[in-house]
């Protein structure tokens, strides 16, 4: 008769988990891998009687969303003295049919007149991050295009991403609509 020493089935079960947790992990790699490949893209625009040095003024006035932003109805820089500029980190409260939540993106783009992006991460990376951009194109003597978009990638995404259309896009209208009104009241 055979016997097996403890330590040889010891080695086995360590073996035997090993493999497991190296299964595991390959298959939470893989999908991590795929949900940040397959982005989930939100894009709303609307067309502003301003012009775009009007529309850019009242967008980068950070200090008066809560008068108007019905969306981003908090946002201030952070850091950097105050100044919105590439890098700098923002601390923004963004309302949609969910409620209320804080985030502190930073800033990746400040083009005068034409785009600020910003990227927001919940969590370490890779987990939700959404990349949000304001564009603005002239559509000639005072007319203005503005496109409001996000790119969202990460683990979670996949399973908000009903959320994410039938809540915040139309946060991203309601947004628009409300700097359009803004900007061609103010002189």
């Amino acid at each position: 008769m055979t016997t097996t020493s403890p330590s040889r089935v010891r080695m086995s079960r360590r073996r035997r988990i090993a493999l497991i947790g190296g299964i595991v992990l390959a298959v939470l790699a893989g999908y991590v891998t795929w949900s940040n490949l397959r982005p989930v893209a939100l894009t709303s625009s609307i067309e502003i009687d301003a012009p775009v040095a009007k529309v850019w003024r009242v967008l980068t006035d950070l200090r008066a969303y809560p008068a108007w932003n019905p969306f981003v109805i908090s946002a201030e820089v952070t850091s950097d003295g105050g100044t919105l500029k590439e890098g700098a980190t923002l601390r923004n409260v963004m309302r949609d049919a969910t409620g209320d939540t804080t985030f502190t993106p930073t800033v990746l783009a400040v083009t005068p007149e034409r785009e600020l992006r910003w990227l927001g991460r919940i969590g370490p990376g890779l987990i939700f991050d959404g990349e949000h951009r304001f564009e603005l194109r002239s559509l000639g003597p005072g007319r203005t295009l503005l496109v409001q978009s996000e790119r969202f990638t990460g683990a979670l995404v996949p399973f908000v991403v009903s959320s994410l259309r039938a809540d915040t896009l139309p946060q991203f209208e309601a947004l628009n609509r409300a700097l359009a009104q803004r900007a061609t009241a103010l002189p």
